[in-house]
């Protein structure tokens, strides 16, 4: 009914999701209001890494559930391959996608003596979750929730029918054949945009070819036979990982609404992840060793470092770093050096509660476009897209020049400073999030990025 309104952790796959901390007293429910929610596995979209569920994993945990239950996958290779069925280096095809998730299932499960689970995906990430419970493995998951999934295809074209984002191609013709688009036996529900997904467009020209039909529409993301929920006016990313999002999840999943919607923070925080590979600029969960991380606190007003860093770790084999002992009022600034890869500066927000997620791969390479820059500087939020004029986004006091207004289709802006001005404080905005950074000389092969959290 339609209603208005991506091996778990990677390399660190044995590990549970969080470490350290305690609950605030506050935050926490009652067990026997928590126990009848099953164990919770978040699934990434095309590219990306488990990092992104963090925001989401800190709510829940902020209603009680408990950190153990709740895991979040790191494919190998997150990227889509250009055609499903040729192999493509350092990408993935939907049947790896599929067997990478059903090992995560059957770890979760074994380590929680869950019967079944609750699967919780964005944008490429649900179509493993489809073909999972459409191909067997339907008895171990109770809960589909699908969030800004193409279901339909990003585009449904007679060309390129390799694709797996083809609404005519074999693997979503097969998903969704029949009378009904789900399977029996698992509640699935889905949450779209009203019309600000950049990936449930009519037009084709997010897609590289505009005036051209994609003969997809804004509720795509919508399949017979699931409970079918529009949030309104959000983007793509923000299907999963905003507030109005979250509470969909957590209602859909536990039966009833959740006591909150905000974060909880924890007295002590600790932070750790992995750092992964871009081989050749492509997005990998790969683990990175001999990557050195240094964390400092630095101060929130000039992005100056205070006192001596906090943290200083080289990864090993398997690419983790940590674990960092914070402060969760602190601002940060995470320095990654990783082999063959520019030294990157993270500037963060403060960190409310502990993570093992705090994934790292160094930014990308300076390229022609940033010849004779001082300094390169990026704003970049993982979790949505910059909307204009739906969001307040300033960098360096002025709207990025190379963010689009409309339907939001950017994540990242970029500053580039004259080398006069490199070393200066550099103040990005975003609605209430406000990071502000250091401008790293681009001629020592440094480049900075604020990022967001929210």
């Amino acid at each position: 009914m339609g209603i208005s309104r991506r091996t778990l952790l990677g390399a660190a796959g044995t590990m549970p999701l969080w470490s350290g901390g305690l609950m605030v007293p506050a935050a926490a429910q009652t067990a026997s209001a928590v126990a009848d929610i099953p164990p919770i596995l978040f699934v990434h979209g095309n590219g990306d890494h488990a990092a992104l569920w963090m925001t989401t994993l800190w709510r829940l945990e902020s209603n009680g559930v408990a950190r153990e239950r709740m895991f979040a996958i790191n494919f190998t290779n997150p990227l889509a391959r250009a055609n499903d069925s040729t192999a493509q280096q350092n990408r993935s095809s939907t049947a790896d996608q599929r067997h990478e998730l059903a090992e995560a299932i059957s770890d979760l499960k074994q380590r929680t003596g869950a019967t079944r689970v609750a699967l919780v995906g964005n944008s490429r990430g649900g179509y493993p979750i489809r073909n999972v419970v459409r191909n067997g493995g339907g008895a171990d998951v109770s809960h589909a929730v699908l969030c800004g999934v193409p279901n339909h295809g990003v585009f449904a074209w007679d060309d390129n029918p390799g694709s797996e984002f083809n609404g005519r191609g074999p693997f979503l013709r097969e998903l969704n054949s029949g009378e009904s688009e789900v399977a029996p036996g698992t509640a699935f529900l889905t949450l779209r945009s009203d019309g600000m997904d950049k990936y449930a467009q009519a037009d084709g020209r997010f897609v590289g070819k505009p005036g051209v039909a994609t003969n997809v529409g804004h509720d795509g993301p919508a399949l017979k036979g699931a409970t079918n929920l529009v949030l309104g006016t959000i983007d793509h990313r923000e299907t999963a990982f905003h507030p109005r999002a979250f509470r969909e999840i957590y209602k859909f999943i536990a039966g009833r609404e959740p006591s909150r919607i905000g974060i909880v923070p924890e007295a002590e925080v600790k932070l750790s992840g992995l750092v992964t590979a871009t081989p050749g600029g492509i997005q990998t969960n790969r683990p990175v060793g001999g990557a050195t991380v240094e964390v400092h606190r630095v101060s929130p007003e000039d992005g100056e470092r205070i006192g001596s860093p906090i943290h200083s770790s080289q990864t090993g084999p398997d690419g983790r770093w940590g674990p960092a002992k914070v402060d969760p009022v602190w601002y940060l600034e995470m320095v990654l050096t990783s082999p063959g890869a520019p030294i990157t500066h993270f500037y963060r927000s403060p960190f409310p509660r502990s993570s093992d997620i705090v994934h790292l791969r160094a930014g990308r390479a300076l390229g022609p476009a940033d010849a004779g820059a001082g300094s390169v500087v990026i704003l970049t939020r993982p979790r949505g897209y910059f909307g204009l004029p739906r969001d307040i986004v300033l960098l360096d006091g002025k709207e990025p020049g190379d963010v689009k207004a409309g339907v939001p289709t950017d994540s990242t802006a970029t500053l580039r400073l004259p080398v006069g001005e490199v070393g200066r404080a550099v103040v990005t905005l975003f609605n209430q999030e406000r990071i502000v950074t250091r401008a790293w000389p681009a001629s020592e092969n440094r480049i900075v990025m604020a990022e967001l959290t929210y």
